[in-house]
């Protein structure tokens, strides 16, 4: 089984690598990569790793944006001296969450738990990518809703979320609002929608709007450290983020 190591501290990396390898024989480091960037590019021009072993904070960014970007058909095992990442880790790939310092024995769980994940899944130890696939998309990756029943005219309609710019709720009313400006009723409430959205895609900007990330412009300071989000099209309102939540928009925006 071939592993990647995304790992900026040398010292570090060099401790996971050799512990791997003490694990069995069947284990085999193929690469140590120390920065989003060298990442994406080795997983663009060599062949998919079995398994990878990520820190989080990286020097260049968080190593969620390389899952995102370079998607590696593989499942992934962070290890980080952060505990507050651990829902983003699920959401990419992860199958472990181990808090630094590693040992051994973190490390042989992980593993083991690993290979309990092959066997449940029928994989053996030549399985192509396409196996573990299949098992993230089943087991790892949350069930968000890829499209929403919207209303109009009489008519129900499968709404993709991926054509929704923002929702917003005004006097008990309930809009999806598309990059063409149309807008569509909607039965759920904010709360409801927000646990059934991907976080990733869609943000709660305040008790009317949630807003999606790919018609976020900009957001600018307004007073009391709140903060104006502007999107690419109009909005009944503007969309005031308070001094509370700036700062998870602000990161929701920079991951």
């Amino acid at each position: 089984m071939n592993i990647l190591i995304i790992e900026d501290e040398t010292r570090t990396a060099k401790a996971l690598k050799a512990m791997v390898e003490q694990l069995g024989d069947n284990l085999q480091v193929t690469g140590i990569v120390t920065s989003v960037k060298a990442a994406i590019q080795w997983l663009g021009s060599q062949p998919a790793p079995g398994l990878i072993l990520s820190d989080i904070q990286l020097s260049d960014g968080l190593s969620f944006e390389i899952f995102r970007t370079a998607q590696p058909p593989c499942p992934v095992i962070f290890c980080t001296a952060y505990d507050q990442y651990a829902i983003q880790a699920f959401e990419a790939n992860g199958i472990d969450y181990l808090l630094k310092p590693i040992d051994e024995d973190k490390l042989t769980r992980g593993i083991r738990k690993y290979e309990q994940m092959r066997k449940l899944m029928g994989l053996g130890a030549h399985s192509t990518p396409s196996g573990w696939e299949v098992l993230l998309q089943q087991m790892l990756r949350p069930a968000y809703k890829s499209s929403l029943l919207v209303f109009k005219n009489d008519k129900i309609i499968p709404l993709p979320t991926k054509n929704i710019t923002f929702i917003h709720s005004a006097g008990g009313i309930v809009q999806a609002y598309t990059q063409r400006g149309e807008a569509y009723l909607i039965q759920e409430v904010l709360d409801e929608l927000e646990s059934t959205l991907d976080p990733y895609l869609f943000f709660r900007a305040n008790r009317q709007f949630m807003i999606s990330r790919a018609a976020v412009v900009m957001a600018e300071h307004f007073f009391n450290r709140r903060l104006i989000v502007k999107l690419n099209v109009e909005t009944p309102e503007r969309i005031v983020v308070s001094k509370v939540k700036a700062p998870d928009l602000l990161h929701w925006l920079a991951t």
